[in-house]
């Protein structure tokens, strides 16, 4: 009871100081409130990025693999130089994983292009082309808004339709419905069939909606007649996937005569590295601004802590009275304590009300991340602020607790 009664007492004395020397406080606030404009600032920016990206990558789908010429990780000059030695993946090599892997239950041969789409006196441009099969609204996970998909004898036949998405739909035909009409897409004109269900981007960048759907068939007579394909196989059960994925490596080995022992050249691609290759990059960054938000305490810190020498110098005969009437050594170390702590609690508070106002200000101007202040990074800046205060203020606490009462109270 006693110590509860010391703290309350505490938190008086070190409000009234706070309270009697007012500018002081804010001055030495500053330190501490740019730290933890940091601290939080940085945390927010991390989880905005971290969620943006995830809800990005979650497109992807956990459950497709895609076999491609190039790996999506990381990798030297060197490796980059090696896989642009392996020969294309040909439509042939896509049909023949389509008609022998037994662990998918799609698989669609994807190519692309940029092109400028247009229809009567609008335009679009750089749009994603792909030419693929009608397997690949499996694949891909896209669902359509109007309209329907590519058939299967359309994708095979290269007949002249095309599905949109949802940013073109909306660039080229404000009024009226794309539904059957014919957009132009380089020398061709193709009919519109469908609308594909609006998407969202890739952290704010790289649009999904962005782009038509034409048959591959369609794509390799009109546009490019040997491209190198990436294989997008859609997995039966995402708990067999690493035996999907031997599945279809071993398939791809034996399809490209690649001899025992030999490297693959290809590589298959899942959602998981993009996340590994993202975790690394983020935790350099969250590195590097620890070490910047720590340089920035310690420098509030000693801000705090040369304050608090010069309050318990100013303060030496109050303490030899408190002494005199009976104070112990830990009720003035509680109160040096808990004034520096208080101190520093209120540059938190500060710091989080600056940081929350930025956050509302920045999420107008990039929609596309949710900056929303979490409270896991609230409770963060608030237990940094005090741990500051309470490591600044030890030294001056614990040098007031040691004073002599007699030498204090000879003190003026």
């Amino acid at each position: 009871m006693n110590f509860f009664i010391e703290i309350k007492e505490g938190l008086n004395i070190a409000w009234d100081a706070i309270r009697a020397n007012k500018m002081r406080s804010v001055l030495t606030t500053l330190g501490i409130i740019i730290g933890i404009v940091t601290v939080t600032a940085m945390g927010t920016a991390i989880d905005a990025l971290n969620r943006a990206f995830r809800d990005s990558i979650s497109i992807l789908g956990a459950d497709v693999l895609f076999v491609s010429h190039y790996t999506w990780a990381d990798r030297t000059y060197e490796m980059w130089l090696s896989e642009r030695q392996r020969p294309d993946i040909t439509r042939r090599q896509a049909h023949q994983v389509e008609q022998q892997m037994s662990l998918a239950s799609a698989v669609s041969p994807v190519v692309g292009m940029n092109q400028t789409v247009r229809y009567k006196n609008h335009s679009s441009s750089r749009v994603e082309i792909y030419g693929t099969t009608e397997q690949y609204l499996t694949t891909s996970g896209f669902t359509i808004d109007q309209g329907r998909f590519l058939s299967e004898e359309e994708a095979e036949g290269g007949r002249p339709v095309c599905v949109i998405g949802n940013d073109v739909a909306t660039n080229l035909f404000q009024r009226e419905s794309p539904l059957g009409r014919k957009i132009t897409i380089g020398s061709r004109r193709l009919e519109v069939v469908g609308v594909l269900e609006k998407r969202g981007s890739f952290l704010g960048m790289d649009s999904f909606d962005n782009r038509v759907i034409i048959p591959i068939q369609q794509l390799l007579i009109g546009y490019w007649r040997d491209p190198d394909f990436t294989v997008e196989v859609k997995v039966k059960d995402l708990l067999h996937l690493e035996d999907a994925k031997e599945e279809l490596r071993g398939l791809m080995r034996k399809i490209r005569h690649i001899a025992p022992g030999d490297a693959d050249n290809f590589t298959i691609n899942q959602q998981e590295q993009f996340l590994k290759t993202f975790n690394k990059v983020t935790g350099t960054i969250a590195t590097v601004g620890l070490l910047i938000t720590s340089l920035s305490l310690f420098v509030g810190g000693i801000g705090i802590m040369n304050i608090m020498f010069v309050s318990v110098a100013e303060r030496t005969r109050e303490i030899g009275v408190r002494k005199a009437i009976g104070a112990r050594r830990r009720s003035i170390l509680l109160q040096f304590l808990i004034e520096a702590a208080l101190i520093c609690l209120l540059g938190g508070l500060v710091g989080l009300g600056i940081t929350y106002s930025l956050t509302v200000l920045a999420s107008h101007f990039f929609p596309y991340f949710p900056l929303t202040m979490s409270l896991p990074v609230m409770g963060l800046a608030i237990l940094v602020s005090v741990v500051t205060g309470l490591t600044s203020g030890f030294l001056p606490a614990w040098r007031a607790a040691r004073m002599n009462p007699v030498d204090a109270l000879r003190n003026e």
